[in-house]
């Protein structure tokens, strides 16, 4: 076996991918004076880097549990022209997160609150801030399996350290007063500490009825709605889109 052999091994035993795939090219280059040894071995480490980066990006958005994978390019804002556009990209700029702000999507069935929220969260998921996406139901029955096997503090510290937590769906199912209790907990935690951001059907004066208590949803409205940014979406569901497009075929 040549040394130029055990190289290529070496590179992939050591998991250097992307110096492993460019050191052909970057050798001929060298042999017919187009870089230096120097020139080639920096450009062959920022390959490496930036291919290290866009991992680590891959695995914080693989790991945040979103439903799907869609970015704002892939939002209509002539389908849905109530919403800002430049609301949506100062959102994207996670200055929100910065300033501990919580954001708020209102609007019916469809409408396009779960793929904003689900953008924002990939946005910051690739800038490496943590971040994680439940569904409401499913993170009440988290919080209520931890408090039913004694590790509800446990799992309360554990969501808690998101930088930003997306809760999804909210309105869709009513809850009892202690699920309600155990989402005001987390919600107590993150007040002015953390960034939240929330998706319901349910206008806010609502929220008592899903709670199954004034008291406590509005104690819980008073934390969300202290700095916030609330976006209210009036339009078709994204589900008729295409129904309507064939109409006007």
């Amino acid at each position: 076996m040549t040394n130029y052999n055990k190289l290529l091994n070496n590179l992939e035993y050591l998991d250097l991918l992307a110096i492993k795939d460019s050191i052909p090219a970057y050798l001929n280059m060298i042999t017919s004076d187009q870089k230096t040894v120097v020139d080639a071995l920096y450009e062959l480490s920022e390959k490496e880097l930036d291919l290290r980066h866009k991992r680590a990006i891959s695995a914080c958005v693989k790991t945040a549990g979103f439903p799907f994978y869609k970015t704002i390019d892939d939002f209509d804002f002539n389908f849905q022209p109530s919403v800002d556009r430049a609301k949506i990209s100062d959102l994207l700029s996670l200055r929100f997160i910065e300033n501990k702000e919580n954001v708020l999507f209102l609007g019916s069935s469809g409408v396009g609150k779960t793929h904003l929220a689900t953008a924002i969260g990939i946005e910051a998921a690739k800038n490496r801030c943590s971040t994680h996406f439940y569904t409401f139901q499913d993170l009440i029955e988290q919080l209520k399996r931890a408090e039913s096997e004694g590790r509800l503090e446990r799992r309360l510290k554990m969501i808690d350290r998101y930088k930003l937590l997306i809760i999804d769906e909210i309105g869709y199912v009513n809850f009892d007063r202690s699920s309600a209790n155990l989402f005001f907990q987390l919600i107590s935690r993150r007040y002015e500490d953390r960034s939240t951001i929330i998706t319901t059907n349910q206008s806010l004066s609502k929220w008592s009825s899903i709670f199954q208590d004034p008291v406590i949803a509005n104690a819980i409205l008073d934390r969300l709605l202290h700095h916030s940014h609330i976006i209210n979406i009036v339009g078709q569901s994204y589900r008729m889109k295409d129904v309507i497009d064939m109409i006007d075929e």
